[in-house]
């Protein structure tokens, strides 16, 4: 039995996972540089450790201290009020007719596109306004320093505040313009050699100081992050949806694609992040 839309206007779990979720964690930045992703229906709260003992060295039949006292917090995330990211993609019949490309794929990636592209946004910058997402640069007790992308010095110095909360950072978010300044910079002056430098083994892959380099414009020129990205913890609604409208708009003889799905992010331990401004300083 062929299936049609019209039988079928709420796609399958796989579907939607193939049309929409599989490829927006290739194409979201953020969900492609390693986060812990955890997928929930709802509120999910994920435990910190907060403060531990401190372990002492005891003799042979001494007594071993037991004052020590553990301090957990917790992180809350998907709150109920949590709002989804929404959006109707319409397209006409005549485009599914006369379309010389598979119309499917077409539409896929101009989804994928719209979505990653708003997901980023919220996820790097979001406000948390309005009951939406509130983002890595806008997130509690995260650190902060000066940024100048000309300045080799600078860089280090975000390096060496992720070194004293002793994470390890392996993540560099930078806007694309600042990006092109740094591609300039040389290790010092009359050097050929760059202080950015691309992974030959790893596509274009470039390399800050060691560090892997993810460019967006998503971040405004004069901004970027150093992070952890394991401390980043992201929540993702198990039941994203893609439903197919074939009546809203049917006397316009197009068709919709209506699609929903919800996220959150919260930070396991802030001060594995480094927000980097021009005018920003911890």
């Amino acid at each position: 039995m062929t299936e049609t839309a019209a039988a079928n206007p709420e796609l399958l779990a796989d579907q939607v996972a193939s049309l929409l979720v599989q490829p927006l964690e290739a194409a979201s930045v953020v969900l492609a540089s390693g986060p812990q992703i955890f997928d929930t229906a709802g509120v999910m709260r994920v435990p910190k450790l907060v403060s531990g003992s401190t372990p002492t060295f005891v003799g042979e039949g001494g007594l071993i201290p037991d004052t020590a006292d553990v301090d957990f917090d917790e992180l809350t995330l998907m709150p109920t009020e949590r709002k989804s990211i929404k959006t109707i993609l319409k397209y006409t019949n005549e485009l599914v007719r006369q379309s010389v490309i598979g119309i499917d794929a077409v539409m896929k990636a101009r989804l994928v596109k719209d979505v990653s592209d708003a997901l980023d946004t919220a996820l790097l910058t979001g406000d948390g306004a309005d009951d939406s997402i509130t983002g890595i640069i806008n997130q509690d007790d995260v650190q902060t320093d000066i940024w100048d992308p000309t300045d080799p010095d600078t860089l280090m110095d975000a390096i060496g505040l992720a070194v004293a909360a002793e994470v390890m950072p392996n993540r560099w978010f930078i806007n694309g313009a600042d990006f092109v300044k740094l591609r300039k910079v040389k290790e010092t002056t009359g050097s050929k050699k760059y202080v950015l430098e691309s992974d030959l083994t790893k596509d274009a892959t470039y390399r800050l100081l060691g560090i892997p380099v993810t460019v967006t414009n998503k971040l405004e020129e004069g901004t970027a992050i150093l992070a952890d990205v394991s401390q980043v913890a992201i929540a993702r609604d198990i039941a994203p949806s893609v439903k197919v409208l074939t009546e809203r708009y049917a006397e316009y003889d197009q068709i919709g694609l209506r699609v929903v799905t919800r996220y959150d992010l919260g930070l396991l331990h802030p001060e594995g992040v480094i927000v980097l401004g021009l005018e920003q300083g911890s």
